[in-house]
């Protein structure tokens, strides 16, 4: 059989990114992962994932991000670890992808990236598992997927995956990208991280409650952020960097109130406009 008569058209799928309202640190297991209290909001602002299904049985990779190699191409990874778990050599997938997000800002954009695989092609590949099952196995793939396949903004306890549905009022974000790509991994193992902080009665949660307890060790460690953020912040002060970072981010109630700021940004930053989602576009897609 033809290589091209292997694989169906290409569609395309949103990734939604995510901010982090707050992020608290609070303990360390012996295992060396954190324990974490969050909230997480997801985004309008998207990935897109292109997807094809193939008969037989190759996961390709048919357009990548040059910065992301195929080793830790989570989209790859996501398709291959469902194929195993499927046990049905046959099935395959082409994956595209459009990076919209940035690469290191704690937006989530390569777990999201993951997640919308799984979604994906679990009802392509007609394998009909539920939305827990498919939780379990996104964290395999990392502490933030689960989010995305839970496809609501969430209560993150645990090491994160530990998710908890939240109400939360609509709002508008200005998220500042500061050119630089943190690494997630040197920032936890920091000596200087704070890890001992006290947990927060959820729900109800407030917009500007709690903090971000990386903040301080990513600002010394890239001045970047530092700047974008102390920025920001002469406008709001409430303004908080989500994640591991890099990006900051501040909340309004209208969309022209944050687009009024935006315009104000210097030359040397860069920045966007995005409105909170309450679901994942593809949250029916598991049950």
């Amino acid at each position: 059989m033809a290589a091209a008569a292997c694989a169906h058209a290409v569609n395309w799928y949103p990734a939604p990114g995510k901010l982090n309202l707050f992020l608290h640190v609070l303990g360390r297991r012996e295992d060396g992962y954190h324990l974490l209290q969050t909230v997480f909001r997801l985004i309008e602002r998207a990935d897109r994932v292109g997807i094809a299904t193939r008969a037989d049985g190759e996961i390709r990779r048919t357009r990548a991000d040059v910065r992301i190699g195929a080793e830790e191409d989570l989209c790859l990874r996501a398709a291959r670890l469902l194929k195993d778990y499927a046990r049905s050599p046959m099935l395959g997938a082409d994956i595209a992808l459009e990076k919209v997000l940035p690469v290191g800002g704690g937006l989530g954009g390569g777990s999201s990236d993951a997640a919308t695989v799984l979604l994906v092609l679990n009802r392509l590949w007609d394998l009909r598992l539920p939305r827990a099952e498919l939780q379990s196995l996104a964290a395999r793939l990392g502490a933030d997927v689960p989010l995305f396949v839970f496809g609501e903004c969430a209560l993150g306890e645990g090491i994160g995956e530990r998710l908890t549905q939240l109400a939360l009022a609509p709002a508008w974000y200005l998220v500042l990208v500061p050119q630089v790509s943190v690494s997630t991994k040197e920032i936890f193992a920091d000596a200087a991280l704070t890890r001992n902080t006290k947990p927060l009665k959820i729900p109800p949660f407030f917009a500007g409650q709690g903090r971000n307890d990386l903040e301080a060790v990513v600002t010394a460690r890239y001045p970047e952020v530092a700047a974008h953020l102390a920025w920001l912040r002469q406008y709001r002060p409430a303004a908080r960097m989500t994640g591991s970072g890099a990006c900051v981010f501040a909340e309004f109630e209208q969309e022209d109130q944050a687009r009024s700021l935006q315009s104000q940004l210097p030359e040397t930053m860069q920045g966007f406009v995005t409105r909170s989602l309450e679901r994942h576009p593809l949250h029916d897609w598991a049950d």
